[in-house]
């Protein structure tokens, strides 16, 4: 094979509680197409989209690194590729396109390998590179993931999403990097917080199962990384009671941000598009917010 085009969707990640190990696929994607090169450029990297020009076409761009390591994994030589890009995802806006790009680059390389890894070695390689499991895993796999560190391997679980339970995004025109998000974090946490999430994230699990309403207003609630991380967020706390009283079950933070995401019903969706819409707005923020849904399929080949 001398051409692959993957779609590898955005994520949301944490869920509040879930830090570092919650995730789920969210229908918006990027596109990435390899071609293996019949000449002497070792790489050339083309790009379509907005924010297109905020992406590097070098050896450093995290695509064609991710598409490099599995080449070593394997202990082949790479060959020469084109790479092309069709951006869906916003970039540094806590929506996952790393994880999209780590994906891509491992899966591409992969299949034009002639598929030496198995997914889950491909999953575990994506993991190393990211750093943590929460976007790369449903980003690969699709649905709401929960991965836990098992020794040197993952257990990896499947959490079932109520289809009446609607994500709703609102992206800022802003980026919040995630190395300046962990570096508010605290390095060590009181005992009454750790049983605070823990608590939360078993609820958290029943209540995006059973769509319970007082369930999941209870258990999007944190103490371990959103107290500390939405001063980086213009109108957190506005953003947040908007949506609230729009009809949303409640706001989190969606990965490092500084996108917020909001989880409500058919019913209350477009009150709370327009809540959370017209509160950054009064703020001076352009945003674009919009209602998604859970991507079941997650990483695929077109």
């Amino acid at each position: 094979m001398n051409q692959v085009t993957i779609s590898v969707p955005a994520t949301t990640a944490n869920l509040g509680v879930g830090f570092d190990c919650i995730g789920a696929a969210l229908t918006m994607a990027n596109q990435f197409q390899f071609t293996v090169a019949q000449t002497n450029t070792k790489l050339k990297i083309t790009v379509e989209g907005n924010e297109a020009d905020k992406v590097g076409r070098g050896e450093t761009n995290l695509i064609y690194q991710s598409f490099l390591r599995l080449y070593q994994k394997i202990n082949q030589a790479p060959p020469n590729v084109k790479i092309g890009i069709k951006l869906g995802v916003p970039l540094s806006r806590g929506l996952g396109s790393s994880a999209t790009a780590i994906i891509g680059g491992l899966l591409g390389a992969n299949c034009l390998a002639g598929n030496p890894l198995s997914q889950d070695e491909v999953m575990a390689m994506a993991i190393s590179i990211e750093g943590h499991p929460d976007n790369v895993v449903p980003a690969l796999l699709g649905s709401c993931q929960l991965s836990v560190a098992d020794g040197e391997g993952w257990q990896i679980c499947k959490i079932p999403w109520h289809q009446k339970i609607i994500p709703v995004v609102a992206i800022p025109n802003f980026e919040l990097s995630t190395e300046e998000a962990r570096s508010v974090l605290p390095d060590s946490y009181i005992r009454s917080d750790a049983i605070f999430n823990i608590s939360r994230m078993g609820l958290l699990i029943q209540a995006l199962g059973t769509n319970n309403p007082v369930w999941l207003t209870a258990a999007l609630t944190d103490k371990i990384h959103q107290p500390y991380r939405q001063k980086l967020i213009i109108g957190y706390e506005k953003l947040h009671s908007s949506a609230l009283a729009a009809g949303a079950y409640g706001t989190v933070i969606s990965g490092a941000g500084p996108t917020l995401l909001s989880l409500t019903n058919s019913d209350n969706v477009q009150q709370v598009i327009n809540s959370m819409s017209q509160t950054w707005s009064k703020l001076g923020i352009d945003a674009d917010v919009r209602s998604l849904s859970i991507d079941t399929v997650g990483a695929q080949f077109l």
